[in-house]
Formats: C-alpha cells, structure tokens, sequence
C-alpha cells in the first residue's frame, strides 16, 4: 500500500492508472477506522479495481465550538489496517496541502436546502464543509465510484445531489450501517461514551426500531409518533435534536402514504452528539 501525503503524488498515481484503463473507487474517511469503514474499503474493493482512502479530519466542516482539536486521530493503527486489507493507496494530507490559503479564503461548495435541514440545522455550515472537501477529494483521486455509509444518510443524499448538479462522472455507492451488537451505530465519537452512557446509547435504535415497526402496521400520524419517541428519549437521558420521518429521496415531509420514508435522529447523550436512522418500504 502506498501511504500519499501531498496532492501532487495523488494527482500522480491515479493518473498512471487511469492510463491503463483501471477503475478506481474513493473512500473518503476521517480516520479512526471502525468496521464500519472497513466494510466500505470491502465494497470499493468489489467494486473497482483501485481503492483509494482519504484520511483527513476536515476542519471546514467543524463549527468553532465542536469537538475538531479533540477529534480522534490513530493514523498509524489507520494505515495497519489498510495495508492489512491491501489498499492501494492511503491519502493523509495536511489541512495546510487541502486548503492552501487558509480556512477562511478557499472557495468553497454549497448544496441548497439539503444543507439547511436536519443535522444542517444544527451545524450550520457543516454541510458546506463535507461538500467542500468532497469536491476537492473527486477532484483530486477522479474515480469511478465513491462509497459512503448510510448511517450519516443526510450527507449521502447531499452528495449525490452534488454529483448530480455539477455533473461528476462518478457513482456515490451506499452502504448500510454498520452496528454493534445491540444495536449502536458504529461511530468513531462513540468512544467519547462514559460507561454508563453506552450502555444507554443503544436506546437510540431502539426507538427508531419501534417507529418503523410502528409505521409497518399502519400508523400515519407522523408528527404524533415521532414526538413519542422523542420522548422515550429524553426519558432515557438524551438530548434530543431531531426525531424525524421524512421521505427516503429527498428528505422533505412525506404524505401519509408515500414510500419509501426514512427515520432520521439525532439525540446528545452527555457530551457525545448520535445519529442514526432506518429505512420504511
């Protein structure tokens, strides 16, 4: 595997196999690899005959009172376990290399209305920094394929209304979330858990669990279910940002009747912000 820092011997490499006609796969990452991005390299790798995976804690996309400074980095045991899987290339710039006049004056990508919504809402400008930096990373690796994770599916739909609109010839792959054994997201903050906070963090599935099977058997109240399960969380000990039902394609409020809905939260827990969300057909 080769371990890439500056832009110009990425450029380079992927040029080389683009030249003989080798597809390459993007897995854009922040590092402090779980299953859960080892299960996305699995699927690029299916996928395309060149995997590339990005290592960067983007700091466009961090407000000044989130957790950036504090942000788990373990590149070594990152890069271990991309050469275990044979990646073929690791790419861990600098900010100094991905913004090179500084945070401030870099242009920058914005996707209306999905960035204004939901985690949007809460995290203002956080969207405009993911799909900044994901414009950069295609612009910079070229590849045929992008995968990305459904358990941050807001920036999943982001991202591929973005490719759409600026008309990149690539495909954003999903893949479905991996969880824990009872049932937790799999996510790099989740080591900020206290003891006692984890073994309450699953609570958060839980409820998305009992509004999908609620909506199997028939309920239609959307408004009314979810400030139930809003609720259930609080009295758990959360915090609750959102506890949502929208319609799966777009994320806008959906009839009664429509499908495919997703459910989508987002709940503090102590000091560690968890999101989740599931599917409805």
């Amino acid at each position: 595997m080769k371990h890439i820092a500056s832009i110009a011997d990425l450029r380079s490499l992927c040029a080389a196999w683009q030249r003989k006609g080798e597809g390459i796969a993007l897995v854009p990452t922040m590092g402090n690899l779980h299953a859960g991005h080892l299960k996305l390299v699995r699927e690029a790798q299916r996928l395309a005959r060149r995997v590339v995976v990005s290592i960067f804690v983007n700091p466009l996309q961090f407000s000044p009172n989130e957790d950036y400074d504090s942000y788990p980095r373990t590149l070594d045991a990152d890069l271990q376990q991309l050469a275990e899987l044979e990646v073929d290339a690791a790419f861990s710039p600098s900010v100094a290399e991905m913004y090179p006049r500084g945070l401030t004056a870099t242009s920058w990508v914005e996707v209306p209305e999905l960035s204004e919504i939901l985690c949007g809402a809460f995290r203002p400008g956080h969207f405009r920094g993911v799909a900044t930096v994901v414009v950069k990373l295609l612009n910079l690796v070229q590849p045929n394929i992008a995968v990305f994770g459904e358990k941050d599916y807001q920036q999943l739909l982001l991202v591929r209304r973005m490719v759409t609109d600026l008309n990149f010839p690539v495909e954003i792959a999903a893949v479905p979330t991996v969880r824990e054994a009872d049932g937790l997201a799999m996510s790099s903050r989740n080591r900020y858990l206290s003891t006692q906070e984890r073994a309450k963090a699953p609570w958060l599935y839980r409820t998305l669990c009992e509004a999908q099977q609620a909506l199997l058997a028939g309920e239609r109240d959307f408004d009314a279910l979810s400030k139930r399960q809003l609720l259930k969380l609080k009295e758990q000990g959360f915090k609750p940002d959102y506890f949502v039902i929208r319609r799966a394609g777009d994320l806008a409020e959906a009839a009664p009747n429509e499908r495919p809905l997703r459910i989508l939260a987002a709940a503090w827990l102590g000091n560690t912000r968890l999101i989740d969300n599931l599917e409805v057909m």
